[in-house]
């Protein structure tokens, strides 16, 4: 017999449990704010995620603000002036990437959910034998599922910070990228620049070429060579217009913009010296934020094998309060409990399956691991390697380019060398100022993958 419950320790029940299912609410913002704390503390730059009208409204108005920020190239017209200004905008305005910020709130919503106390259920059952009327009442909750909220709700909890980590990870990949594309860019219309002047050259040179060839005064191979340049330097101009352009366009993809904005004339300068880096396999492991997510889904896994083994015999069980009122009798009162009986199904094979994903996961946080120390040596030595062959062009190449330069106008001034000559001597120098170009763009390129392959800037420290 159970004895009768009273009604006042009936509603302190109801209480307590609307009270523990309200400790579980959503969020304003699902944990964005720290995900933007991550990104400004590694980046020093914010993203912004653009979920109301307003908000919109927000970062469309800073991104015109960053592509006017100077002013120079005119009140209206758009000019994305550095590579930092190019990161902000596709922070705050990649479509890609406020798409992925909406897994925040799906993953935040399974973390609510678990922590929320089961709903109960209610049946009713209404039954007559001539003028006898029988009526059952029954009031159910899922007495494992609570007894498992606590476990589920910390394995919630990890993958809800393993999606942060990963949309963090996501950020940062979004803005090394744009870095690359912006230096990219820049340097084939740098390129373009260059080429539009050879290729003007070449046309004065071919139609020089073309009244001496007239006039008897240089032979015919001479006219070839000359003809040949000058439609080489017209290809090779159709071909920088191609690459300009391409190039423009995956950068403005990245912005989530129309390619209607201006780039600088050049890239930026190379730094006088490369700051000492401490060890940037270690600084990989502490930084980079796919191994922590790799190594949170693991932590993650193993609460949920640890869930499947607990559960493994017992998975459904129920409890339940039960009134009963018959004509003519008094109210039945009692309770009823529902379980699984493993008869046929004794669990193995749902542990044996959450036991072969930890072993995955554990595998995978290996190889995180390794891929990361791997491309922290091998960014660090491409960095390294750009840098030196970028200072070579700038100190040594193109300073002896133009020296040579400067001696052969003396000779053609002189008229100890011909014109043809002078223009050969242009075209080497052409070259070596387009591989100058490649050079410095290759090294700001590599400087942005030392970023990415460390998850922020390097810290300074004794090189390793």
């Amino acid at each position: 017999m159970i004895p009768h419950v009273s009604r006042p320790l009936r509603a302190a029940a109801v209480a307590a449990c609307a009270m523990l299912a309200g400790c579980a609410q959503l969020s304003p913002d699902a944990g964005f704010d720290r995900l933007a704390q991550t990104s400004t503390e590694r980046l020093g730059q914010a993203p912004a995620w653009n979920r109301t009208p307003e908000q919109g409204q927000a970062s469309q108005d800073r991104v015109t603000r960053l592509l006017q920020a100077d002013g120079s190239a005119g009140p209206t017209a758009n000019r994305l002036a550095s590579a930092d200004d190019a990161v902000q905008i596709a922070l705050i305005n990649n479509p890609e990437l406020q798409a992925a910020f909406a897994e925040l709130g799906v993953a935040e919503a399974d973390l609510v959910q678990a922590g929320r106390l089961p709903n109960p259920g209610f049946s009713f059952a209404r039954t007559h034998a001539g003028d006898d009327i029988k009526i059952e009442r029954s009031l159910s909750l899922g007495l494992m599922r609570l007894l498992t909220m606590p476990a589920t709700a910390c394995i919630e909890q990890r993958r809800f910070e393993q999606v942060r980590l990963s949309l963090a990870a996501r950020v940062l990949a979004l803005a090394a990228q744009t870095r690359q594309a912006y230096y990219q860019a820049v340097a084939a219309q740098q390129g373009l620049t260059y080429q539009q002047q050879v290729a003007d050259a070449a046309d004065a040179a071919h139609e020089l070429a073309a009244q001496m060839a007239r006039l008897g005064n240089i032979s015919k191979l001479d006219a070839a060579r000359e003809q040949f340049f000058y439609g080489q330097a017209q290809a090779n101009l159709q071909q920088a217009q191609r690459l300009a352009a391409q190039d423009k366009e995956t950068l403005a993809r990245l912005l989530g913009l129309a390619p209607d904005f201006a780039l600088p004339a050049q890239l930026p300068a190379l730094p006088a010296q490369l700051d000492a880096i401490g060890d940037v396999e270690q600084q990989a492991l502490q930084q980079r934020l796919d191994v922590q997510a790799a190594r949170t889904e693991l932590e993650g896994l193993q609460g949920s094998l640890g869930l499947t083994r607990a559960t493994r015999l017992v998975n459904v069980l129920d409890l339940g309060a039960l009134r009963t009122s018959e004509s003519g009798k008094p109210p039945e009162i009692g309770y009823q409990i529902s379980i699984e009986i493993p008869l046929f199904d004794w669990g193995e094979a749902r542990v044996a399956k959450a036991e072969a994903i930890y072993l995955q996961g554990a595998h995978k946080l290996a190889g995180a691991v390794l891929d990361a120390r791997a491309q922290a040596r091998l960014a660090w030595r491409q960095r390294q390697d750009a840098y030196a062959l970028a200072r070579r062009y700038r100190d040594q190449l193109l300073p002896l380019r133009q020296r040579i330069a400067e001696e052969n106008l003396l000779r053609y001034n002189g008229m100890l060398l011909s014109v043809f000559a002078l223009l050969a001597d242009a075209r080497e120098q052409a070259s070596t100022v387009n591989a100058a170009i490649d050079a410095q763009r290759d090294f700001w390129i590599a400087d942005a993958a030392l970023q990415l392959a460390l998850n922020g800037r390097p810290t300074q420290g004794t090189q390793p």
